[in-house]
């Protein structure tokens, strides 16, 4: 009997310990990360990475021809597409850049492209989609325009129905002319907001649906950045009352409050990016706000930093928490995962991929000593959903 029970015993062991184990393997948390980049028209250009959120270690697992320069990428809400600029400033013997559309493979994250639009415009460089993967937006940098692709049932762009041309200048050689660097909807859907460092200005508008024209552009900006500034980047606080603006020019980041049934933006305050006596160069990039909205983050280049600012949930106003290296050079983008733990920063002039974890106390950011080679990588797009098995 006692035999009996000794194996019993450890059988109960074994079983327990195998349970801990596979609890273990579940709870090692890894999602999928696209990687969009600068590349050549042949050449592979969108990469895809399993990232362990606990060691902030990325193992390629996908890469796939794109066209010229896959940058700045958009997933549909439904995970289901992806879609990508391709910024150059002509394609197929057209003044223009492109958008592509792909289908992702759920199972592995491959993607098969659908189709190719013009994007009426010089190297985009930005693309949103809208909330019910009905329209595709893109900010065309070079041609200082905007345009807007309805989205067809199976995730195919149809041809560009709404576009429009910015005009104007500011102060800064870089501000020779218009320059659309940024394209989203507003949190309530009801208005488009676009990001012109050329020319100082959030450009608002409303989509007409049933119009041929998508874009009705308002009468007045939704918002005039201080001359000189070059706005960049606008993201939005989980409230939707806050919204926060990266100024490349200045190296300032701006909060603002928004008046959701105007579309419009005041100013809270603006604040310098940079670390006080900082006399280098000046560049911001990237911004984003925590998932749980109590710190904005914005990516400098030049000083090659992300700032990190907590924000008061009652006001919008900021308080400055730490600078840290990217360890790279150049961070032209940046991203957090949905739970807010770990952060990873594309430094496109040093070819690599930087990743942090991410103190949800303080919003501090640790560097977790890893960091991978990829040539110009540009954009970062964390999809938790699906686990891609490696080739």
């Amino acid at each position: 009997m006692k035999n009996v029970n000794a194996v019993l015993l450890l059988l109960t062991v074994l079983i327990f310990s195998g349970c801990a184990s596979v609890n273990k393997v579940q709870q090692q948390k890894e999602m999928f990360v696209y990687v969009g980049t600068y590349a050549k028209p042949d050449a592979e250009g969108i990469f895809g990475y399993q990232l362990n959120e606990e060691t902030g270690e990325l193992t390629q697992v996908l890469r796939v021809k794109a066209g010229p320069n896959p940058s700045y990428l958009a997933l549909d809400k439904d995970r289901k597409h992806l879609y990508a600029v391709n910024e150059v400033t002509e394609y197929e013997g057209q003044k223009s850049g492109a958008v592509s559309a792909f289908a992702i493979d759920s199972k592995t994250g491959d993607l098969t492209l659908l189709n190719r639009q013009l994007s009426l415009g010089g190297a985009p460089c930005y693309i949103s989609v809208d909330e019910k993967n009905k329209l595709a937006l893109i900010a065309n940098y070079m041609g200082g325009n905007v345009t807007a692709f309805p989205i067809q049932e199976d995730g195919k762009l149809k041809s560009a129905t709404g576009m429009d041309q910015h005009v104007g200048k500011g102060p800064k050689p870089q501000q020779d002319a218009a320059h659309a660097h940024c394209i989203l909807p507003d949190p309530a859907h009801k208005f488009v907001l676009a990001v012109d460092l050329g020319i100082d200005q959030i450009i608002r508008y409303k989509v007409n649906t049933g119009s041929e024209d998508l874009l009705e552009r308002q009468s007045q900006p939704a918002f005039q950045a201080k001359a000189g500034a070059g706005p960049r980047h606008l993201t939005f606080h989980p409230n939707k009352r806050f919204a926060y603006l990266m100024n490349e020019l200045d190296g300032t980041l701006s909060a603002l409050e928004y008046n959701s049934s105007k579309g419009s933006f005041t100013e809270i305050e603006t604040v310098s990016a940079l670390p006080e006596g900082y006399t280098g160069g000046v560049s911001g990039a990237d911004i984003h706000v925590s998932p749980d909205g109590r710190y904005v983050y914005g990516s400098n280049r030049g000083h090659n930093s992300i700032v990190v600012f907590k924000i008061d949930e009652r006001t919008g106003k900021l308080t400055l928490m730490q600078h840290v290296s990217t360890h790279g050079d150049w961070p032209r983008n940046f991203t957090l995962t949905p739970s807010g733990k770990m952060l990873l920063v594309a430094n496109q002039r040093s070819n690599n991929i930087t990743t942090y974890h991410v103190n949800t106390q303080t919003g501090e950011l640790t560097y977790t000593g890893k960091s991978i080679e990829l040539a110009s990588p540009v954009y970062l797009q964390v999809v938790p959903e699906f686990m891609a098995t490696p080739k």
